[in-house]
Protein backbone atom coordinates (compact mmCIF):
# COMPACT_ATOMS: atom_id res chain seq x y z
CA UNK A 1 0.00 0.00 0.00
CA UNK A 2 1.36 3.46 -0.64
CA UNK A 3 0.57 6.24 1.15
CA UNK A 4 0.94 9.71 1.44
CA UNK A 5 -0.37 12.62 2.72
CA UNK A 6 -0.34 16.79 1.97
CA UNK A 7 -1.22 20.03 3.82
CA UNK A 8 -2.08 23.26 2.96
CA UNK A 9 -2.48 26.95 4.64
CA UNK A 10 -4.51 28.90 2.77
CA UNK A 11 -6.09 32.73 3.09
CA UNK A 12 -9.66 31.25 2.42
CA UNK A 13 -12.92 30.48 4.89
CA UNK A 14 -12.97 26.78 5.81
CA UNK A 15 -16.36 26.51 3.87
CA UNK A 16 -15.34 27.95 0.77
CA UNK A 17 -12.16 25.74 0.64
CA UNK A 18 -14.81 22.80 1.51
CA UNK A 19 -16.65 24.00 -1.72
CA UNK A 20 -13.74 24.32 -4.28
CA UNK A 21 -12.03 20.67 -2.97
CA UNK A 22 -15.28 18.60 -2.99
CA UNK A 23 -16.21 19.68 -6.48
CA UNK A 24 -15.69 16.47 -7.87
CA UNK A 25 -15.98 17.51 -11.36
CA UNK A 26 -13.52 19.97 -11.33
CA UNK A 27 -10.45 17.40 -10.10
CA UNK A 28 -10.68 15.92 -13.66
CA UNK A 29 -9.78 19.81 -14.81
CA UNK A 30 -6.78 19.19 -13.50
CA UNK A 31 -5.52 15.91 -13.52
CA UNK A 32 -4.07 14.97 -16.87
CA UNK A 33 -6.19 12.65 -19.09
CA UNK A 34 -9.11 12.40 -16.25
CA UNK A 35 -12.55 13.10 -16.56
CA UNK A 36 -14.77 12.48 -13.22
CA UNK A 37 -17.92 11.57 -12.82
CA UNK A 38 -20.96 11.78 -9.94
CA UNK A 39 -23.58 9.88 -9.30
CA UNK A 40 -26.33 10.62 -7.99
CA UNK A 41 -25.68 14.33 -9.58
CA UNK A 42 -27.16 16.55 -6.91
CA UNK A 43 -25.20 17.16 -3.43
CA UNK A 44 -22.62 15.29 -2.29
CA UNK A 45 -23.77 13.33 0.89
CA UNK A 46 -22.98 9.63 2.80
CA UNK A 47 -23.79 7.43 -0.62
CA UNK A 48 -22.54 9.33 -3.49
CA UNK A 49 -20.44 7.13 -6.09
CA UNK A 50 -17.59 9.08 -7.95
CA UNK A 51 -15.50 7.68 -11.22
CA UNK A 52 -12.15 8.84 -12.17
CA UNK A 53 -11.82 7.65 -15.73
CA UNK A 54 -7.72 8.28 -16.54
CA UNK A 55 -6.61 7.23 -19.86
CA UNK A 56 -7.11 7.95 -23.45
CA UNK A 57 -9.78 6.22 -25.81
CA UNK A 58 -10.28 2.51 -24.68
CA UNK A 59 -7.40 2.82 -22.89
CA UNK A 60 -7.16 3.56 -19.41
CA UNK A 61 -8.69 2.78 -16.02
CA UNK A 62 -11.54 3.49 -13.57
CA UNK A 63 -11.03 4.75 -10.01
CA UNK A 64 -14.26 3.85 -7.89
CA UNK A 65 -14.81 6.06 -4.99
CA UNK A 66 -17.67 5.91 -2.99
CA UNK A 67 -18.27 8.97 0.16
CA UNK A 68 -18.42 6.85 3.39
CA UNK A 69 -18.30 9.90 5.69
CA UNK A 70 -19.73 13.26 5.29
CA UNK A 71 -19.30 16.07 7.64
CA UNK A 72 -18.88 19.83 6.22
CA UNK A 73 -16.91 22.08 8.49
CA UNK A 74 -18.74 24.52 10.73
CA UNK A 75 -18.35 26.76 13.21
CA UNK A 76 -15.43 25.53 15.04
CA UNK A 77 -15.61 21.76 14.04
CA UNK A 78 -13.45 21.02 10.85
CA UNK A 79 -15.12 19.64 7.73
CA UNK A 80 -13.72 15.72 7.04
CA UNK A 81 -14.97 13.75 3.84
CA UNK A 82 -13.64 10.33 3.20
CA UNK A 83 -13.69 8.46 0.16
CA UNK A 84 -13.46 4.20 0.36
CA UNK A 85 -11.72 3.27 -3.10
CA UNK A 86 -14.03 0.59 -4.51
CA UNK A 87 -12.17 -0.38 -8.00
CA UNK A 88 -11.20 -3.98 -8.87
CA UNK A 89 -7.27 -2.25 -10.08
CA UNK A 90 -7.48 0.71 -6.97
CA UNK A 91 -8.55 0.15 -4.00
CA UNK A 92 -7.86 1.80 -0.63
CA UNK A 93 -9.18 5.04 0.93
CA UNK A 94 -8.50 9.10 0.77
CA UNK A 95 -9.53 11.84 2.98
CA UNK A 96 -9.66 15.32 3.04
CA UNK A 97 -9.90 17.18 6.46
CA UNK A 98 -10.59 21.27 6.42
CA UNK A 99 -10.30 23.24 9.35
CA UNK A 100 -9.77 26.73 10.72
CA UNK A 101 -11.30 29.92 11.00
CA UNK A 102 -11.03 33.35 10.79
CA UNK A 103 -10.70 33.59 6.96
CA UNK A 104 -7.74 31.41 7.19
CA UNK A 105 -7.72 27.49 6.43
CA UNK A 106 -5.84 24.14 6.92
CA UNK A 107 -6.36 21.26 4.74
CA UNK A 108 -4.75 17.83 5.16
CA UNK A 109 -5.18 15.35 2.55
CA UNK A 110 -4.04 11.53 3.32
CA UNK A 111 -4.59 8.56 0.79
CA UNK A 112 -4.16 5.04 0.99
CA UNK A 113 -3.61 3.09 -2.57
CA UNK A 114 -3.35 -0.24 -3.45
CA UNK A 115 -2.81 -1.09 -7.23
CA UNK A 116 -3.64 -4.79 -8.07
CA UNK A 117 -0.77 -6.87 -8.86
CA UNK A 118 1.82 -3.65 -8.14
CA UNK A 119 5.18 -5.09 -6.49
CA UNK A 120 5.84 -3.32 -3.08
CA UNK A 121 9.10 -1.65 -4.55
CA UNK A 122 6.99 0.29 -6.53
CA UNK A 123 4.69 2.02 -3.59
CA UNK A 124 7.39 4.12 -2.80
CA UNK A 125 7.09 6.22 -6.22
CA UNK A 126 3.33 5.60 -6.47
CA UNK A 127 3.12 7.51 -3.19
CA UNK A 128 5.41 10.64 -4.83
CA UNK A 129 3.42 10.48 -7.38
CA UNK A 130 0.17 11.00 -5.79
CA UNK A 131 1.62 13.94 -3.55
CA UNK A 132 2.83 15.29 -6.59
CA UNK A 133 -0.25 15.04 -8.60
CA UNK A 134 -3.11 16.00 -5.67
CA UNK A 135 -0.38 18.66 -4.61
CA UNK A 136 -0.94 20.43 -8.15
CA UNK A 137 -4.67 20.11 -7.83
CA UNK A 138 -4.73 21.61 -4.56
CA UNK A 139 -2.81 24.55 -5.63
CA UNK A 140 -5.26 24.54 -8.75
CA UNK A 141 -8.26 23.97 -6.80
CA UNK A 142 -7.39 26.84 -3.94
CA UNK A 143 -6.36 29.51 -6.21
CA UNK A 144 -8.89 29.93 -9.01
Amino acid sequence: MAFFRIMRCVALGPEEVWLRLTDWTRHGEHIPLTRVTVEPSGPTGVGTRLSARTGIGPVGFDDLMEVVRWTPPSEGRPGVCRLEKRGSLVTGWAEIIVGGGGGRSRVLWREEIRVAGLPRVLEAPVAWGGRLVFGRLLRALLTR
